[in-house]
């Protein structure tokens, strides 16, 4: 399915679904509404999937990998041959989102979208588009056709897991230099000052930083990405794991599979996608509020407010698998509970 075909196949969430859901929650032996947006997002879950009947058993991390050409500019702390040593790392289940998904029980599944290096470790899956993007500082990150192609791999993602019965995923990503890629899409979509949107990474000293704003100040400059348009944006100052995190998000509501967000870098992807197809704006599922400066402004402008706020900036989908637990958590109450009848209870009702 190319993209258009998938923008085109978006529908709005299942009211009908989202309604029985709904009275799901308010036949459980508890005060209503109390378990505040745990509820709300199994009902949007519920729309998502087309079904009250919510299943969570099958999930996984899609952590897509691939490696940045503005990591020359001197933008980050360590090298590019780090992207690919974490890659190897994820199919080892030794990184932290690793440990994390051990306790949610959730799979990972590192993915090669444009590594700059092939790996050959088991368990990595191989979708390169090309090995790294171009040096954003000189030159385009990528031509449109590559940016096209990422965002249908991480469409084509999403139906290889549906198909092998994952029922939540969430987004993942390693590439050195991928929160200059980010930033440079946040300003350009947002409008915003590059300074308002760019943060230190992975640990960038006050030098680094400056560097770092004043090297997407340019590439804008240089090539002025229509923000009216997000593959041209993605194309010329992206990532292709932003990209093809663009692709998760469109895949998740064509295919009708609850996608949970990360952080910055997911932000980011999350409105370049809803730029593109503002249909899948329902279907986004924020996990945590990212101590990155512009995920506030992404949050806003999205319309979404994350549950969890623990500071994290890690990113690998840690903050998205962080959401996991919370979600089984909330379906054993929605789904295991007694009703008001089984437990002889008068049920409650809405006071005004």
């Amino acid at each position: 399915m190319n993209l258009k075909e998938t923008c085109q196949k978006i529908e709005p969430l299942d009211a009908a679904a989202m309604e029985q859901a709904r009275r799901n929650w308010d036949g459980v032996a508890k005060p209503l509404h109390s378990l505040g947006k745990l509820e709300d997002l199994l009902v949007q879950i519920a729309g998502i999937t087309g079904s009250a009947q919510i299943d969570l058993s099958r999930k996984a991390v899609v952590a897509l990998c691939a490696d940045n050409g503005v990591v020359a500019e001197g933008v980050t702390q360590c090298g590019q041959e780090v992207t690919a040593l974490v890659a190897e790392s994820f199919a080892k289940g030794t990184t932290p989102v690793c440990r994390m998904a051990q306790v949610a029980g959730a799979d990972i599944l590192p993915v090669d979208i444009g590594l700059c290096r092939a790996v050959n470790e088991p368990g990595v899956l191989r979708w390169a588009v090309r090995r790294g993007t171009a040096n954003l500082a000189n030159e385009p990150a990528m031509s449109r056709a590559e940016a096209v192609q990422a965002i249908e791999t991480g469409i084509a993602l999403v139906k290889e897991c549906k198909d092998k019965g994952y029922r939540l995923l969430a987004t993942g990503e390693m590439g050195i230099g991928n929160t200059t890629t980010s930033s440079a899409v946040t300003a350009v979509l947002l409008g915003a000052p590059v300074e308002q949107v760019t943060g230190r990474g992975a640990g960038l000293s006050t030098a680094g930083l400056e560097r770092k704003r004043a090297v997407i100040s340019r590439a804008i400059a240089l090539h002025q990405p229509d923000p009216n348009d997000s593959i041209d944006v993605l194309a010329k100052v992206g990532g292709l794991d932003l990209a093809g995190m663009v692709g998760l998000y469109l895949g998740g509501a064509v295919y009708h599979v609850p996608v949970v967000m990360d952080g910055f870098i997911a932000g980011a992807a999350a409105l370049a996608a809803v730029r593109l197809c503002p249909a899948v704006r329902d279907y986004l599922i924020p996990s945590h509020q990212s101590s990155e400066p512009a995920v506030q402004l992404l949050m806003d402008e999205l319309g979404l407010s994350p549950v969890l706020r623990a500071e994290m900036c890690l990113g690998e989908g840690t903050g998205a698998v962080a959401l996991m637990p919370l979600l089984d958590m909330a379906l054993a109450v929605y789904r295991d509970t007694p009703s008001f009848g089984e437990m002889h209870m008068e049920a409650y009702t809405e006071q005004v």
